[in-house]
């Protein structure tokens, strides 16, 4: 095994399995073997690594050229519509997308993470993960379409854009709310001929119920006064559904598809997303910062849901960090009630797994696997027993990564990781 590494430390969780005193084999960029140290010292170099080894972390829904408007994300809001307000002034202001985009994506890096949804506004950054050698899906993102406007030049207008990918490239309708009903069909109609995945906002705030079903409320009205009035739902008095069931209705779900957020969502509108295969990106922080409820985290875990973990933007969330929302996902389980025991292990699914089901890349990524792409995360965590250090990881992992793998490079490690070794 020729230019093998073998990466180990005191715990290994590969996600389907844990090994004490583990190591992770890497031949070029792909895991060519996982188990002991004693079993895999002779196949090559050893790397040792304080903590533990885990699958390569993913941020499933972020924006990455928001990273320089971080002030946003480090206020409150008392709703989601006062955020906007203040979003869109601070919007107007900026430029040099491309740069707060890479700074973004280094800050991501040295918070574990290996891969990431990421949601692109500017086409000058359209080409940041792929620039960046990190896994994921740049998805571009489309909003604030007429119906008209789309036929004569919108349309095109994006074709010509995801002309410019270089990497792993997706569409983005906005939100239901934010594209006239055309738009919104034609974008899930235009997704599959391309054989693109999708992701979309859904259900993030409970203004977009009211503007879904009935074409009023305080978001119905914010369109209205930007100019938006002729949008079918604004126009025709809404769609007399949920905004789950409308997404349904309109191509949006599928198994090729995740949402953001999913928080108003009630019993029907998880069995749909369940039925149609939509994985669902919870960002609990971004949520708090913008004065929204809780997601139903319990109740996703309960009725068997996939989910996976966002951060979002710094625009609406105090860090990059992943594992700080894992946390957040945790005590809001606890709070509603979720006792079961597999908690730990189902929430370091979500940001693992789960992520990668999210974008389809889950036979390349999410566990440390023989022939899966060699990305690992090195957590500086390590407690007496497995139990204790997933708990650890899980509870109160913000700010423990210690080093981050891509593809068998080392891409980032603490200071502190490098002087174990």
């Amino acid at each position: 095994m020729t230019g093998t590494r073998v990466h180990t430390a005191p715990w290994v969780f590969t996600g389907e399995r844990v090994v004490r005193r583990g190591a992770v084999a890497v031949t070029g960029a792909k895991i060519s073997a996982v188990g002991t140290l004693d079993e895999l010292r002779s196949a090559g170099e050893v790397v040792e690594w304080p903590g533990t080894l885990v699958p390569g972390l993913v941020n499933a829904h972020t924006h990455l050229q928001y990273t320089h408007m971080a002030a946003l994300g480090q206020g409150t809001y008392a709703s989601f519509e006062d955020w906007s307000e203040a979003f869109e002034a601070e919007y107007s202001r900026r430029d040099g997308w491309r740069t707060s985009a890479e700074d973004g994506l280094a800050a991501a890096i040295s918070n574990g993470t290996t891969a990431l949804g990421d949601v692109v506004t500017h086409a000058e950054a359209l080409n940041v993960l792929a620039d960046g050698r990190v896994h994921g899906i740049a998805y571009w993102e489309v909003m604030a379409w007429h119906d008209a406007d789309w036929a004569v030049r919108g349309r095109q207008q994006t074709l010509d854009v995801l002309a410019q990918a270089t990497g792993a490239i997706g569409l983005s309708p906005h939100a239901p709310y934010s594209l006239d009903t055309g738009v919104l069909d034609d974008l899930g109609r235009l997704a599959r001929e391309l054989g693109l995945r999708s992701h979309v906002h859904l259900a993030e705030s409970a203004a977009e119920h009211e503007y879904v079903f009935q074409g009023a409320g305080a978001l119905a009205e914010q369109w209205r006064d930007w100019g938006y009035g002729e949008f079918a739902l604004l126009r025709g008095g809404g769609a007399a559904v949920r905004a789950v069931t409308y997404a349904g209705t309109r191509g949006v779900l599928g198994g090729h598809t995740h949402i953001a957020h999913g928080i108003y969502v009630d019993a029907e509108d998880r069995a749909l997303l369940r039925s149609t295969g939509t994985v669902v990106a919870l960002c609990p922080r971004s949520n708090a910062v913008l004065g929204l409820d809780a997601a139903p985290v319990a109740a996703y875990l309960r009725e068997g849901n996939t989910i996976a973990v966002g951060t979002d933007s710094l625009s609406s969330s105090p860090s990059l960090d992943v594992l700080a929302d894992v946390s957040a996902l945790y005590r809001i389980a606890r709070a509603q009630g979720y006792t079961a025991p597999d908690l730990h292990s189902r929430l370091f699914a979500a940001v693992t797994a789960g992520g990668a089901a999210a974008m389809g890349l889950d036979d390349r990524l999410g566990s440390l696997t023989a022939g899966k792409l060699a990305d690992i995360t090195v957590v500086g965590i390590e407690e007496s027993t497995a139990a204790d250090t997933l708990a650890a990881i899980v509870e109160a992992g913000q700010g423990s990564a210690e080093a981050t793998i891509i593809d068998g490079a080392i891409r980032f490690a603490r200071e502190s990781a490098l002087m174990s070794r």
